[in-house]
């Protein structure tokens, strides 16, 4: 073999002919694999992408974006953003490792958006609804004085409109940069439902997905008609350490999951992202008394039906009357 020119791995980037460490190749191209945390299968990203990030061995839910989310459940063409205009500002004037106002900054630069809800009029299967989701990038999807008005603002159209009202929650809780401000949104939205309620008399259904925890999990997220789940998401208020800590015992196998919530009456039911733009379909149409629509939803594009849907949907069964 000539010895002449520099050899394939002297050509990377950055690399020098004695003594340095080569850059890996997979750096030098783009990801194309990643390893699936349930069964540790290595998934093709396009397989991934394709059925909306639901590994298609063991059904694991990766995280979905919440753009994506939303194009995903509602139909084509129908969504209607609001109040993308409004963004936080640093009232306290608070820092911690770095000041508020440069983390609103290094968010907005990372995720294009103002901050942490994208909130949008739309349809399914054609029935007008107002729906909402976290975008968790942004600042782990907490709830700050500006999240808190954008989802009072679509409970209030929904009331206005007589609409139903979805919420998909995925927060690590109220926004500790904001303080009190960030606190007052658990009442204000909660307060907002309530009228929702009483005035439109249209349902409100929360979506539970990886993770729902702090202020968001002990607000709005909890107080659904109907309180869906997807499967081993993260739901509670503290983590499992801080509650350990406190409390001196171990806590129970699954504690904070879907499952556990489920069996123990917190979650309705458990539903797999292939099975939820028909689910809550059909259960909106129950609420507003409408005929069912008997529809294969498409959206994810497998030729494994139980596949794409990710296994049954789990609910807990009603206790039996009697003796």
């Amino acid at each position: 073999m000539s010895s002449d020119g520099p050899r394939w791995f002297e050509k990377v980037e950055g690399s020098k002919r004695f003594g340095a460490v080569v850059k890996p190749m997979e750096s030098q191209g783009p990801d194309l694999w990643t390893r699936c945390p349930g069964c540790h299968e290595m998934i093709f990203n396009e397989t991934l992408e394709s059925n909306k990030n639901v590994c298609p061995m063991c059904t694991h839910h990766f995280r979905l974006g919440a753009f994506e989310r939303l194009e995903f459940l509602c139909d084509e063409g129908s969504l209607d953003y609001h109040d993308e205009h409004l963004s936080p500002t640093d009232r306290l004037e608070f820092v911690d490792s770095k000041s508020y106002s440069d983390r609103i900054k290094a968010s907005g630069k990372k995720t294009g958006r103002n901050d942490a809800f994208i909130a949008a009029s739309a349809t399914i299967f054609g029935l007008p609804i107002e729906i909402g989701s976290f975008d968790f990038r942004y600042m782990g999807g907490s709830m700050g004085s500006v999240v808190g008005e954008m989802i009072t603002r679509m409970v209030e159209r929904a009331t206005e409109r007589k609409r139903p009202c979805i919420i998909i929650s995925a927060s690590g809780g109220a926004r500790m940069q904001e303080g009190v401000l960030s606190l007052m949104q658990m009442a204000k939205t909660s307060a907002a439902l309530t009228r929702l309620k009483d005035e439109a008399g249209m349902p409100y259904i929360s979506l539970l997905t990886h993770p729902t925890t702090g202020g968001v999990a002990a607000s709005f997220a909890m107080l659904g008609d109907l309180i869906l789940a997807e499967p081993k998401a993260l739901i509670g208020f503290a983590g499992p350490r801080v509650i350990k800590e406190t409390i001196g015992q171990d806590l129970p196998p699954g504690f904070q999951t879907s499952e556990y919530l489920l069996d123990n009456g917190m979650v309705d039911a458990i539903v797999n992202r292939g099975d939820l733009r028909k689910t809550l379909s059909t259960l909106l149409r129950q609420f507003l008394n409408l005929p069912s629509l008997v529809q294969e939803d498409e959206s994810v594009n497998t030729s494994n039906r139980a596949v794409a849907a990710g296994g049954p949907v789990l609910v807990k069964p009603a206790r039996g009357g009697g003796n």
